[in-house]
């Protein structure tokens, strides 16, 4: 395997040349530091790091929460925070990006390592979800399932089994009536691939199968299993059209 490519935020300038330094001992292949935003989102488009380290106080006005928050709109890659602040609003706003490591100024270059390490394993080994492409489907007409990675293996998923979907930050969790999903994606990139007819949105953070839906009130659908999602008012008139009730 190749060398991975690190990208290094970091506006202190003795300190970000220890840490690429110390990233080069280690083994991996490291970009030149960055000290603002706008130097690191030039660094992100152009040498396309498989993961950033992110010093959180930068010396610009958007900070490396940003630059993170940058990352997880526009790149499917890992990001650790280097900080000097622990304190309750940093570590909350930080927390809002799921970081895949946090790391409080001084560290030990084992702390680095691990990190690293354990970040990419884990973004490697997290599932995500494979759309088969109609149009390549030889013939076939109708798609009848995605497919959804779960460490080594693809697990197909019948869209006709799917429950609901909810969303939480960048992540989606497919319910079915045997198991959950989770996936990382954005509710809106996730319906992509769905029947519009089939799949509809409830509530801002739900996604129903109509052809489950048992029961519906003023705010809450009853599925199967006696699972129930909310309904949103905005959505209701839309799920009853749906349901051809109005």
């Amino acid at each position: 395997m190749g060398k991975i490519r690190i990208g290094l935020v970091e506006d202190e300038v003795i300190i970000a040349d220890d840490l690429q330094a110390l990233l080069v001992g280690l083994g991996y292949d490291c970009a030149d530091p960055c000290g603002t935003y706008e130097e690191a989102i030039e660094m992100l488009e152009t040498c396309k790091p498989e993961l950033a380290i992110l010093d959180i106080n930068i010396g610009s006005k958007r900070d490396g929460i940003d630059v993170a928050k940058y990352i997880r709109a526009n790149f499917d890659i890992p990001f650790i925070f280097l900080t000097a602040s622990s304190d309750v609003n940093t570590v909350a706003r930080a927390r809002e990006t799921l970081p895949n490591a946090y790391l409080v100024k001084p560290f030990q270059k084992e702390d680095l390592y691990t990190a690293i390490e354990v970040a990419v394993y884990n973004f490697n080994h997290q599932n995500k979800v494979v759309v088969p492409d109609a149009t390549k489907a030889a013939g076939r007409q109708v798609r009848d399932s995605l497919f959804i990675k779960e460490g080594d293996y693809f697990h197909k998923v019948r869209f006709d089994d799917i429950l609901y979907l909810s969303s939480e930050h960048v992540y989606v969790t497919v319910h079915t009536e045997k198991r959950k999903y989770l996936v990382r994606s954005s509710m809106q990139e996730f319906l992509e691939g769905f029947d519009a007819s089939q799949f509809i949105r409830v509530h801002r953070s739900y996604v129903v199968n109509i052809n489950k839906v048992e029961k519906i009130n003023t705010s809450t659908i009853l599925l199967p299993q006696q699972l129930e999602v909310p309904l949103s008012k905005n959505c209701r008139e839309e799920l009853l059209k749906s349901l051809h009730v109005i």
